[in-house]
């Protein structure tokens, strides 16, 4: 069985920068403490990944706030998860919308040739975690999938908490005690 880590948009625009929240600067040590766990195992992160115009695109019409903006500041890891994903040598997917057919594709790859169980973090819970954990779910149906809730935040408090709960009825294992 091969262990994943699947990291999500743990970006400096959703953690302390355009998107960002008390809740995703919070859950920041808990990611990097997950990377260490996973030393020696496969760790993928993803990227969330605009460009100049973001703000011409469906997404930006229905979220009129640039950000990840490829090349910026906010576009880039926050420093701590960033030399743990360095120091873990991580596979890098960047992706323009909310969930990344490639690294599902790459992941079912991988399935192909020996069991995995995998597990996500990172943000946001309730836009890019519960997408990747859903196309995840789709395509490997029988694939042991968990969301480490501490390691997660939303947008909001409750935004969070209802994509938890709309994983877990999709048969996504959800771990670890989260903020209420």
């Amino acid at each position: 069985m091969k262990n994943v880590l699947v990291v999500i948009d743990m970006q400096n625009d959703f953690i302390d920068g355009a998107l960002g929240t008390k809740e995703a600067q919070a859950i920041v040590s808990g990611v990097a403490e997950r990377i260490r766990d996973y030393k020696g195992q496969l760790v993928i992160a993803t990227m969330d990944t605009h460009k100049d115009d973001y703000m011409n695109t469906s997404e930006g019409r229905h979220l009129p706030v640039p950000h990840c903006i490829k090349g910026t500041k906010g576009w880039e890891f926050g420093e701590e998860i960033a030399e743990e994903l360095e120091k873990a040598e991580a596979k890098i997917f960047e992706k323009p919308v909310f969930g990344s057919e490639q690294m599902a594709e790459y992941l079912y790859e991988l399935a192909q040739k020996e069991e995995l169980k995998i597990e996500l973090i990172g943000l946001c819970t309730d836009i890019c975690v519960v997408s990747n954990a859903l196309l995840l779910k789709a395509k490997l149906p029988e694939t042991e999938l968990t969301v480490n809730a501490k390691c997660c935040a939303g947008v909001t408090p409750e935004s969070h908490q209802a994509a938890l709960l709309t994983m877990k009825m999709c048969q996504v294992e959800i771990i670890g005690k989260t903020y209420n």
